[in-house]
């Protein structure tokens, strides 16, 4: 009997120690650092509209006016717009991929920072309200806007830009209201490639007339 207990005792000590894992569950490996815990998500800083402020009024004021509704007519009306496509113009301006010498100097000298401040502040500003001038132009521009041309296979403005021409945050800009001059002279860049930073543009553009580009500009002057 003695000896029976101690053979029993020494085969249980001959048994690997049970393991406090669930069935299937690896160990961890002896002196293995745990997981990290997921890092936090980066606080985005919001706009400083006092810096916005003041940044618009030393560098944009004088050809974009006092609140972001500029007076001439070749200069585009900035007040309302949604703040994302003006930080994505100021972008692709400072990076080349949309021409203009002039805007290229002014935005090359803004941070990201700045260009969010003065976006955000400019786009609080009410837009002034503008006015269609060519009465038969101005139902070619309202038919083409509002219902493309079909046998052309030209969309129609309103799909993105909203029938009243208030566009979409993020995506779209507004073109209630703008000038006459300064549309026309955007659809025909995009339309002779001059301007190449939005493909969607580009395509549709290409396919206006300098009539229809026209009709299109001075109905949307009077858009809201």
């Amino acid at each position: 009997m003695k000896l029976f207990v101690t053979s029993l005792l020494a085969a249980l000590l001959a048994l690997p120690a049970m393991s406090s894992f669930a069935a299937g569950e690896a160990a961890p490996a002896h002196g293995a650092a745990e997981a990290p815990a997921a890092a936090a998500p980066a606080k985005v800083a919001k706009p400083d509209l006092v810096k916005g402020g003041a940044s618009f009024a030393a560098v944009c004021v004088a050809c974009h006016g006092a609140d972001g509704n500029s007076g001439s007519p070749e200069n585009p009306k900035l007040a309302q717009q949604h703040p994302e496509y003006l930080v994505k113009q100021l972008q692709e301006f400072k990076a080349g991929k949309r021409k203009s010498p002039v805007m290229q100097g002014f935005a090359s000298a803004l941070s990201d920072d700045d260009m969010k401040n003065i976006a955000y502040w400019v786009t609080a500003n009410k837009a002034k309200p503008g006015f269609a001038k060519d009465k038969e132009l101005v139902s070619l521009g309202e038919r083409i806007y509002r219902g493309g041309v079909q046998d052309r296979q030209i969309a129609a403005c309103a799909g993105c830009h909203s029938p009243t021409g208030a566009g979409i945050p993020s995506q779209y800009p507004r073109l209630s209201g703008q000038h006459a001059q300064y549309t026309a002279a955007q659809l025909t860049a995009f339309r002779d490639g001059v301007r190449k930073n939005s493909l969607p543009m580009s395509q549709v553009a290409a396919k206006l007339n300098d009539r229809e580009i026209r009709a299109l500009a001075d109905y949307i002057a009077g858009l809201r």
